[in-house]
């Protein structure tokens, strides 16, 4: 039996708004916060409770309600005129002074961003976390804010709540797809090396995980959130484009150091130099317990296409 609790998700977006469906099956009351007035909207005629407020605006914060559990979501929102340090690290800041007094556990979205390796090493929970580009310093000093506000399980008994760090892969599913199902449809060559590794992460095994870290059992501080095989990324275009029924993939050739064009920004799993890494999801499945249901892209990418 699922006892009606109440769930605060900060950071309602794509896949924010998917757990916070299935809590409202399970009979869960939730909240979201948001800062506009539209998507309170939209929550409401969800059955989400919409909290008006801004992560960098701390007074804003003060009416945000005791919750079981927060999923902590937030994406980096250029609108808002914030730099990447304000929201990702002074905004959570600013949340964890108002809410761990009042909730039992935090479930944080980081970025497998955090790891620097770029020579195609396989990387886990345990692997050193050195990243090269800022984008990750500033997801590293993010996750570090934990730590600093003595939340990270450690074995001692505390009297405010306990987070739990989920570092996803590259998220796909339906309504990711189609900027680079366009492009490959147009034959537009591709950048980057063809022989770099992606880390995926379908959105349904995200939520299950998710879900799971919102039950009674023990958790580590940190999981690594990827599916069981990475590819590269030829492999992945290919495979896209025979889904799609079109031309195999072209990739340009760039001259080293040489930034990709404006109308072909790389996919924030990709790389313009370097193998980049691959997880190993080890941890998720064998002691966690999440089966993935998207195990690869050859399960993943249909199921993504045909709902999109």
């Amino acid at each position: 039996m699922v006892f009606s609790m109440h769930k605060l998700i900060i950071g309602c977006g794509y896949v924010g708004l998917s757990v916070a469906q299935k809590w409202l099956e399970q009979g869960h009351a939730v909240s979201a916060l948001t800062r506009s007035e539209t998507h309170a909207h939209e929550f409401e005629k969800r059955g989400i409770r919409p909290m008006m407020g801004d992560i960098t605006q701390p007074d804003s914060l003060k009416g945000l309600p005791e919750s079981e559990t927060v999923l902590y979501a937030v994406g980096f929102d250029r609108s808002a005129e914030k730099s990447r340090r304000e929201i990702y690290v002074e905004g959570l800041d600013h949340v964890l002074t108002e809410i761990k007094p009042r909730t039992q556990k935090i479930i944080y979205l980081s970025s497998t961003s955090v790891y620097g390796q770029s020579a195609g090493e396989w990387v886990d929970e345990t692997s050193v976390c050195e990243p090269e580009r800022e984008n990750g310093q500033i997801c590293l000093d993010a996750e570090q804010m934990f730590e600093q506000h003595g939340l990270l399980p450690n074995g001692a008994q505390r009297e405010t709540a306990t987070a739990v760090i989920l570092r996803l892969a590259g998220i796909y599913g339906p309504g990711r797809l189609l900027a680079r199902m366009q492009q490959i449809k147009a034959s537009e060559p591709l950048t980057g090396r063809p022989d770099a590794w992606l880390n995926l992460i379908h959105v349904t095994d995200i939520v299950n995980t998710i879900l799971k870290c919102d039950t009674d059992i023990h958790l580590e501080s940190h999981y690594l959130v990827s599916d069981s095989r990475p590819i590269t990324r030829q492999e992945y275009y290919e495979t896209l484009a025979r889904l799609i029924k079109a031309p195999l993939p072209q990739f340009a050739e760039e001259a080293p150091g040489q930034p990709a064009l404006k109308s072909q920004r790389m996919h924030s799993t990709e790389r313009a130099a370097g193998l980049n890494k691959r997880c190993c999801n080890k941890r998720l499945r064998e002691e966690l317990g999440v089966e993935l249901v998207f195990p690869t892209i050859q399960e993943g990418l249909p199921q993504a296409i045909e709902n999109t």
